[in-house]
This record gives C-alpha cells, sequence and structure tokens, in this order.
C-alpha cells in the first residue's frame, strides 16, 4: 500500500477520486467548481487528509467524490461523525474499472459507482452512486437511456405507494421531489438514473432500486449522454486487471458487509475462495509470482483502493 499525505483542505473534491488509466485511456477526473484545488498523485492508492473538528465522513465523502461507504471502509475504526481533529482520513485515490463493455454508462452496484466511457472509448469519469436497498436491488443487465429529463416530476411507483399511502400520485420538481434536477429514463420500466434532495444517499443502498448521484454530478453526467447511450449494470465487489505490466485487485464490501459497516462501524470478513480462484486466473503464466497474502488482506479488508499484487512482468 502507498499514499500520499494531503495538507488540511488542500485536495480539490473530485481529484481524489481518480481513475487508474486503462491501456488505450487517458485518465479523467473533473473537479469540482468550489473549494481549492490541489491536485492528488496518480500513482498514491490513497490520499491522507488531516480531519478538522467540524468534519464528518458524510461531508467528506461528497467533497472528495466518493461515496459514504467507500470512504467509511477506508477508514475502520474512524467515528463517521466525530472523527476528532488531526484524525487521518484514508481517501481513496486509484479505482480499477469493472469489468465490462467499454461504451456508454457502465454501472458497478459491487463499488457503487458509474462509469461513463466517451464515444471512442478511449477516456473514462467515474461517480458515486446510491443504489437499491435491500429487498428493492438494482436490477442488472443491459439497457439504453430512452429518456432525458431535467426537473422531472416524479410519479411514485405502485411498489413505493404501499409502502407509503400518504404519497401523492405526482410529485413536482422542487426540494421535495427524490429525482433532483435531472433524470436519465432507462428502457427498464420505473428505472432512472437520476439526481438527490437527499446527498447523504449516496454510496449506500437507500433507493427504491434507481441510481442515485450527487446533485452535482447528475449534472455532469446528464450533460455527456445522449438519448439511446447503452447502459451496462454490472455487480462486480472485487477488481482485477492487468494494467502497466502488474496484476491489480480492487475489493470493496460486500452488499451485506455494507449494510453491516453502517450498523455498528465494522463488517465481518468472508473466506472469498472465488474472488482468490479469479485473481489466480488473470494472472495466467504468472500466478506463481502474485502475492497471495497480499490478495488474502486485500480480499479481507476491503478498503476500496486498486493494489498491485505482482511485481512487473512481461505479459
Amino acid at each position: 500500500m502507498n499514499g500520499t499525505s494531503l495538507p488540511r483542505r488542500s485536495v480539490l473534491a473530485g481529484m481524489a477520486a481518480m481513475v487508474t488509466g486503462l491501456p488505450g485511456c487517458s485518465v479523467l477526473s473533473p473537479p469540482r467548481n468550489e473549494g481549492p484545488a490541489s491536485v492528488v498523485p496518480a500513482d498514491a492508492a490513497f490520499a491522507v487528509y488531516r480531519a478538522r473538528h467540524e468534519d464528518t465522513l458524510i461531508e467528506l465523502a461528497r467533497l472528495f467524490r466518493l461515496g459514504y461507504v467507500e470512504l467509511q471502509a477506508a477508514n475502520p475504526g474512524v467515528d463517521p461523525w466525530l472523527p476528532r481533529e488531526g484524525t487521518a482520513i484514508r481517501v481513496p485515490t486509484r479505482h480499477l474499472p469493472p469489468e465490462a463493455p467499454r461504451r456508454g454508462l457502465v454501472v458497478n452496484v459491487g463499488d457503487m459507482r458509474a462509469w461513463y466511457y466517451d464515444k471512442d472509448g478511449k477516456s473514462v469519469r467515474s461517480w458515486p452512486i446510491g443504489i437499491g436497498r435491500e429487498g428493492h436491488d438494482t436490477p442488472l443487465g443491459t439497457t439504453r437511456i430512452v429518456k432525458k429529463q431535467e426537473l422531472p416530476t416524479w410519479y411514485p411507483p405502485p411498489s413505493v405507494r404501499r409502502e407509503r399511502p400518504e404519497l401523492p400520485r405526482a410529485v413536482p420538481p422542487g426540494p421535495d421531489n427524490p429525482l433532483g434536477s435531472h433524470a436519465l429514463y432507462l428502457g427498464w420500466p420505473a428505472y432512472l438514473v437520476h439526481g438527490t434532495n437527499i446527498p447523504w444517499s449516496v454510496g449506500r443502498r437507500q433507493s427504491n432500486g434507481c441510481i442515485r448521484l450527487y446533485p452535482e454530478d447528475i449534472v455532469e453526467l446528464y450533460a455527456l449522454v445522449d438519448v439511446g447511450t447503452p447502459v451496462t449494470v454490472v455487480d462486480q465487489p472485487v477488481k482485477v486487471a492487468w494494467l502497466s505490466g502488474r496484476l491489480w485487485v480492487e475489493a470493496h464490501p460486500t452488499r451485506d458487509q455494507a449494510d453491516e459497516l453502517e450498523q455498528r462501524g465494522s463488517f465481518t470478513p468472508v473466506d472469498d475462495r472465488a474472488a482468490l480462484a479469479r485473481v489466480l486466473r488473470m494472472a495466467g503464466k504468472h500466478r506463481e509470482r502474485v502475492d497471495l497474502a497480499a490478495v488474502e488482506r486485500i480480499l479481507a479488508e476491503r478498503r476500496g483502493w486498486a493494489e498491485a499484487v505482482t511485481p512487473p512482468v512481461a505479459t
């Protein structure tokens, strides 16, 4: 593991969620419009931010363009509401895109991030997302964006109205509208990619199956996509890839672990033999050079940043 130390408030939101460069891809991590500017080195697995007494992990997650559970997983043992003055907060800065077609919008419920590939597939942007809660899972598969709408009206679906019969049949645009300021309608009826009026729900399993982005992030994504843009939704909490002659592994909490993390601040490790086998398959003829202890640690800790598990090799 490696990291870089950041002076207090020296990281611009958005730059802390840099995407690991893919062969043939440039790294894009668009900054927030507000806040002091500083570039986080792309060769660091995480940056270190020193907390101020008024900070909370929910506020820092949005500042650093991360999801809440993502930041909590990176900082086990840190009180999310009172991290204490001077506490070192690890901010993941290096991510692997999921294994999926490099086109359009790719949503990975496993790391609670959305990934957008430009039309030539050579650059990618990423944002944290909120996904469906238990019993209202975000569906997996492929679809397309069939409609774009600014200032959308929300029509609560029957499943939501059964749980909350007091809801009106239509919620107009405004601060009470859970769709936020912009919505992308999918080919799956009743499922959308949209903003939110409760930003603290991003990076958590809180929705009725839709995909939520921070208010500022949905504006950015909305401008990038067109009607007809393909959408692929996958579930990959563990990602493995060869980059720059090294094998990299990144692991995030499972859905059950994410819920456990929110409820009690920690989660029970799992013996993920399937993920270990996948790493070894990806290693291929170089499997004997894999640092198995590092892989097992990454799969147990699930801190949410990518780490190399082989020395440089000729692939």
